[in-house]
């Protein structure tokens, strides 16, 4: 069996933690024996399988998979739907349903619903998820499956070292995140914060300031960007007396696994 992993962000374009999900869940499956491959959009011949797609896979492209005789597994991050509040997601639940009854198909195409209805599997990170996938998007129980994200050997087979007085973050910088207002609390409660990451393009405004922030409480706010060490990484949540995330939206975040894995606490 070979396995083709398509997905529409480029690596280059936005790093993060799905970037090393994709790659660990490829490194799984070939440690089990299973073949696999990036699909490359150029190369007319080349076949596998199973073609697992991460993110919410446009609807056309996942039925010429399947016309292709090949086998369509949907991995999507609910994060923002699972952030929301009851009524939201119950508001949400009666529009799509009234968009679904009385709206012309060709107008809800472009959202590809459909998509979580018709993939052979779809992988959510957690039981909530799986829910929200059967609850808003209609798709089957039977081919819902929960995987949640695992963490590399190295964050667990580290030994523990005396924990110093800064609490670490581990995320892109970006609004998302949270990144400057996590800095600022830090800053007003006088409390070192060491933060490991980096945004997607130096030019963005809100790095920017993040920066700009940081520089001015070099005491409190340590920022050297990304780590790209794993050990040292797991030598940092080893070491950091706390790990905080005061992310808007968030899944299963693998930066809080990781540091989990460290018996870092979770602030």
């Amino acid at each position: 069996m070979k396995v083709l992993f398509y997905q529409l962000q480029p690596f280059s374009l936005t790093h993060g933690g799905l970037q090393t999900q994709i790659l660990q869940t490829r490194a799984a499956l070939e440690r089990l024996g299973v073949q696999t491959d990036f699909l490359r959009w150029w190369e007319g011949d080349q076949a596998g399988d199973v073609l697992h797609f991460f993110g919410r896979m446009p609807t056309p492209l996942l039925q010429m998979a399947q016309r292709k005789g090949m086998k369509v597994v949907l991995a999507d991050l609910l994060a923002g739907q699972g952030s929301r509040p009851a009524w939201r997601l119950q508001l949400q639940r009666l529009v799509l349903g009234a968009l679904r009854r009385t709206t012309p198909r060709a107008f809800i195409a472009p959202f590809n619903w459909e998509s979580y209805r018709i993939a052979d599997v779809c992988l959510a990170l957690t039981s909530w998820e799986a829910r929200l996938m059967a609850d808003l998007f209609g798709t089957p129980l039977t081919r819902i499956h929960v995987l949640p994200n695992g963490v590399e050997a190295v964050f667990l087979n580290q030994q523990p070292i005396q924990r110093g007085l800064s609490l670490v973050c581990t995320a892109t910088i970006r609004e998302l995140k949270r990144t400057i207002e996590l800095a600022e609390a830090a800053v007003l409660a006088q409390t070192p914060l060491w933060i490991i990451g980096k945004p997607y393009a130096e030019s963005d405004p809100y790095a920017q300031r993040f920066v700009q922030l940081a520089r001015r409480h070099a005491s409190i706010i340590r920022y050297e960007g990304a780590i790209a060490d794993r050990a040292k990484l797991a030598r940092v949540y080893l070491e950091a007396r706390g790990f905080v995330l005061l992310s808007t939206v968030e899944s299963l975040s693998l930066s809080a696994l990781e540091a989990a894995a460290c018996e870092c606490p979770c602030c």
